[in-house]
């Protein structure tokens, strides 16, 4: 077989390290997939996996053997969102060094949520690969990505409302960028819970799969990526993100450089793999 994969256990420092694998790390012979794994409490995000997850996805990020990053979770499911019954804000008493508890639950939280930043950002696609309910929290990470590849038993929630929050790891930003503002108010003010159908009919999951070949199925297209022209996707990444705000003069300046640059660098790498070869 092709595969040759390491389970790994990021690592988390300080107190953190009470609860151990809530992130299990694959290498799959240039695919980074990163497993939620909390699978009794659906995934749940507690301070312990944030981290292990924000330390995880930024490895994959700087690592340069990696090509394509999978996230998905353990069990019958990708990610409930927050564990609400862990309660909220970890923030001590106000300090000089770190504030009140505004700022230090501002701190906290935007700290775990480069994650989201990572994932949109790092110069290598990435996928959702969601084996089940996503919802809260769990629907900024997936949005986050470039590409979600959904089983037939995922659904979909934003579920925002039932605890009186705004949003958080980029939902609201994702969502409007890829639905438009229009749908994406309707998810998060509605609140309805979509099945795999709806939510794939509706362009918020990218492609569908039977439950038994989701995997198969998302690793194939992972290891196509990962497989394929790096620098080409870095660039193409860079044009798609540069996209989604800046004016098409500014987009057309930054898509005919990097179109230079990619196109170069694929050359010359092409002729230095030649030259080993010869």
């Amino acid at each position: 077989m092709r595969r040759q994969a390491a389970l790994v256990p990021p690592a988390v420092g300080g107190a953190l390290m009470a609860e151990e694998n809530t992130v299990l790390i694959e290498n799959d012979w240039g695919v980074r997939i990163l497993t939620l794994n909390r699978p009794d409490r659906m995934n749940a995000f507690n301070d312990v996996i944030m981290a292990a997850l924000a330390d995880a996805v930024a490895d994959a990020a700087r690592d340069p053997s990696v090509g394509c990053v999978v996230v998905t979770g353990a069990g019958r499911g990708f990610c409930a969102g927050g564990d609400l019954k862990e309660g909220g804000t970890r923030a001590v008493a106000a300090d000089p060094e770190r504030g009140g508890r505004v700022e230090q639950g501002f701190t906290r939280l935007r700290g775990f949520t480069e994650t989201s930043r990572l994932l949109h950002e790092m110069p290598k696609p990435t996928i959702a690969m969601i084996n089940g309910p996503v919802a809260g929290a769990g629907i900024g990470v997936a949005g986050a990505c470039d590409l979600r590849f959904a089983a037939t038993s995922a659904t979909f929630l934003a579920a925002f409302d039932r605890i009186g929050a705004g949003g958080d790891f980029g939902s609201t930003w994702f969502w409007t960028k890829i639905l438009g503002s229009g749908a994406a108010r309707a998810l998060f003010f509605l609140g309805e819970k979509l099945t795999a159908e709806q939510a794939f009919a509706r362009g918020i999951y990218s492609q569908l799969f039977p439950d038994e070949t989701l995997r198969m199925e998302t690793l194939k297209a992972a290891h196509r990526l990962a497989d394929g022209p790096r620098i080409g996707y870095r660039y193409m990444k860079a044009n798609l993100n540069m996209a989604e705000d800046a004016t098409f003069e500014a987009a057309l300046d930054h898509e005919t450089l990097n179109m230079g640059l990619s196109t170069m660098a694929t050359a010359q790498i092409h002729k230095a793999l030649s030259n080993q070869a010869g």
